[in-house]
């Protein structure tokens, strides 16, 4: 791993890590902000219930269009302006979305708060660039177990100053967390002007951009189309074709956006897939249990909890997650990181087969949330270390932000997994789905935490008293791991 010294006072450097933590955490919540005030949006701006959506859909699309040109960006001399910008815009868009401007206003700020996704990428190559190794890799697994363990923050906290204060002071809350966030940055991030600088593949990007919009729009947009629409089906079509294209064009282009050569060392390709697994099985999850909660009593299940206690259903989900990330260290010391990586589906699968067997009472959706963040922070805790330590350093940025696109694109398909299967146990002019369909949707949970399980079994095998091994320094032909080991 590559450590690199830090010029400053050393009380600034010794602030650096906590700094990118809160950062992630921050982010985070911000990016957690709309999804329990989505009914109070559509009351208070007078919109249907499938608009007031979009100010969970625009931030997840603008995220995934920036965050792979950040990474890139971020992989050169750039870095820390990209970093304080993004910032800036991310704060712009809480106060858009805190002002009484209207609805499209609303929505206008949510997708400048959506950049947020692309900053966790730019803090882990900042923390693999100038924190020494041990403190790194610490460092490294509470920045990936941020971006989830934030949204178990969020909600709660959104909820409780909603419900006292209205939901534009929530969104006040998020321009001050904002503005707390870039005057931290301001004062220790280090100066990135001496990396290289690189070209941005411009087509590359705006290829990923249209094809990653087109699939998150059927994704969110599928169920109220219909999932055999025209519409939909010629969509999905065409953003399929446009992925295609970009791949070709990456493999081609002396600089792309994404190095998809990456993809042949397994780390990466094992790091990338599970992800995107386990990024449904998160979501679906956490998707069920919040409707679940929020189901009046009436329906013959659910607990007709208000916003706020919905939220704190959540709380489990983020210190189990935090909690966590203190445990991967000592596990990968003792096992493979494959076994830890199984490990932690496996613990996600049993979340599952909770829900599923304890839905009748607030306990059960309790402990469901608690072994799903303790799943949840085991597997992502373990992801960054398996990328960083298998790609070159001036790749950091852009393989973490693929990494990151792939992660909401499988909250993406969470989501919509979760919509669909409570919509096909819905009878005709009805509102509620039958409980079934949370015990269908659990099953299936426990099927796509069962491929996880399967996929984190290609890692590559090592032994246990093998430190180089365990580190994950992987050869690439290119002299890159060399060049690692060197400097």
């Amino acid at each position: 791993m590559v450590s690199v010294e830090i010029s400053g006072p050393p009380r600034r450097q010794g602030l650096l890590a906590p700094s990118l933590v809160f950062f992630g955490m921050a982010l985070a919540v911000i990016s957690s902000l709309g999804a329990p005030l989505v009914p109070d949006i559509a009351a208070v701006y007078g919109v249907p219930l499938a608009d007031a959506q979009w100010t969970l859909t625009v931030t997840l699309l603008a995220g995934a269009v920036a965050t792979p040109v950040m990474g890139r960006l971020g992989d050169g001399p750039y870095r820390r302006a990209v970093t304080l910008g993004s910032m800036a815009l991310v704060l712009a868009g809480g106060v858009l979305s805190a002002l009484p401007l209207g609805f499209g206003w609303l929505v206008a700020g949510r997708a400048l708060q959506g950049v947020s996704a692309g900053l966790v990428p730019l803090a882990i190559a900042t923390a693999r660039d100038a924190l020494p190794e041990a403190r790194s890799r610490t460092t490294l697994a509470l920045l990936s177990i941020t971006t989830a363990a934030g949204v178990g923050l969020g909600y709660p906290l959104t909820g409780l100053i909603a419900q006292s204060a209205g939901i534009r002071a929530a969104f006040w809350f998020g321009a001050g967390i904002s503005a707390l966030s870039l005057l931290v940055a301001f004062a220790v991030l280090p100066s990135s002007a001496r990396l290289p600088r690189r070209p941005l593949d411009v087509p590359g990007a705006l290829l990923l951009g249209a094809a990653v919009t087109g699939l998150l729009l059927v994704l969110g947009e599928g169920g109220r189309w219909g999932w055999d629409s025209p519409r939909t089906l010629g969509l999905l079509g065409g953003a399929l074709a446009l992925l295609a294209w970009w791949a070709a064009h990456e493999l081609r282009t002396a600089h792309p956006l994404v190095d998809l050569r990456l993809l042949r060392h397994r780390s990466v390709l094992t790091a990338d897939l599970v992800i995107l697994v386990a990024g449904v099985g998160m979501y679906l999850l956490m998707s069920m249990v919040t409707r679940f909660a929020q189901t009046p009593v009436t329906a013959g299940y659910g607990f007709g909890a208000s916003v706020a206690v919905t939220g704190l259903i959540l709380v489990p989900f983020s210190a189990t997650g935090l909690a966590a990330s203190r445990l991967v260290p000592v596990l990968v010391r003792r096992l493979p990181v494959r076994l830890v990586m199984a490990v932690g589906c496996a613990v996600s699968l049993l979340s599952m087969v909770g829900f599923a067997l304890f839905q009748n009472g607030l306990w059960g959706l309790f402990l469901a949330m608690g072994l799903s963040g303790l799943g949840i922070g085991v597997t992502f805790s373990v992801m960054p270390s398996l990328i960083v330590e298998a790609v070159p350093a001036h790749e950091t940025g852009s393989a973490i932000s693929f990494n990151q696109l792939l992660r909401c694109v499988g909250y993406a398909v969470g989501s919509a997994l979760s919509a669909t299967v409570l919509q096909a146990h819905t009878a005709a002019g009805q509102v509620l789905p039958a409980v079934g369909g949370y015990r269908s949707g659990a099953l299936l949970g426990c099927a796509v935490w069962a491929a996880a399980i399967v996929l984190s079994a290609a890692l590559p095998g090592r032994r246990r008293a093998n430190e180089e091994e365990r580190t994950m320094v992987v050869e690439d032909g290119t002299g890159a791991a060399a060049e690692q080991r060197a400097r």
